[in-house]
């Protein structure tokens, strides 16, 4: 049914509802487009944020008590800025869409230090080569599916030879009160000796610093 106001103070107060979300959507606009313009972009360049709150993401970011629930590498591609990732698979989302997908369009950069700047075009190779992976939500560092953080890190690895951030078991995580979730997605098991990598171990990897931090 469709709802038609009664009144002229029901148009009113419609009117003034319309123009109170699109004036929210402006600003929301304009925080993201502020945050992609005052970024200058390296290839190379490590991404991470905070992706929209979901019982995964909840325990992703409760477990490592990070907001970095999620991230990825800049490269150049035709011409433009793109964000290689795993997210459902690994491609390569334009920049300025991976900035919005995030909660507030926060995202924080981490650089490669200049000792590795020779290294960015095989570190761009390797990642490109997973291109096209399914997502691992068992996060058991096989190469059959990949997460996110995994790609960074198995990509750096066949560059360099060095682990990028420190490899931890569940065990070692903050698991305790996501373990009804995680059986869930794990067939009723709780796999605490599986070794992974998470976004908050990379961004404390020593070959990396923080170039800068928005809305995080």
């Amino acid at each position: 049914m469709k709802f038609v106001p009664r009144s002229r103070a029901g148009k009113v107060r419609l009117f003034m509802l319309l123009i109170l979300l699109c004036v929210i959507g402006y600003i929301s606009n304009v925080q993201v487009l502020y945050y992609y313009l005052s970024y200058r972009p390296h290839e190379g360049d490590i991404v991470f944020q905070s992706i929209p709150k979901c019982d995964l993401v909840d325990a992703i970011e409760g477990a490592t008590h990070s907001p970095y629930s999620h991230c990825g590498v800049v490269l150049r591609e035709h011409d433009q800025w793109v964000v290689i990732a795993a997210i459902s698979e690994v491609r390569e989302t334009p920049l300025l869409r991976w900035i919005q997908r995030g909660r507030g369009a926060g995202f924080a950069v981490y650089r490669l230090k200049p000792s590795y700047t020779a290294s960015i075009p095989e570190f761009k190779k390797h990642l490109v080569g997973y291109l096209g992976l399914p997502y691992d939500y068992d996060y058991d560092m096989s190469d059959k599916e990949i997460y996110c953080s995994e790609l960074v890190y198995k990509a750096f690895n066949k560059t360099t030879g060095e682990q990028m951030g420190k490899l931890e078991k569940l065990s070692d995580l903050d698991w305790k009160p996501y373990a009804d979730y995680i059986k869930s997605i794990q067939a009723n098991n709780l796999p605490l000796d599986r070794v992974m990598i998470t976004p908050k171990s990379l961004s404390e990897a020593p070959q990396i610093e923080l170039y800068s931090r928005k809305g995080l």
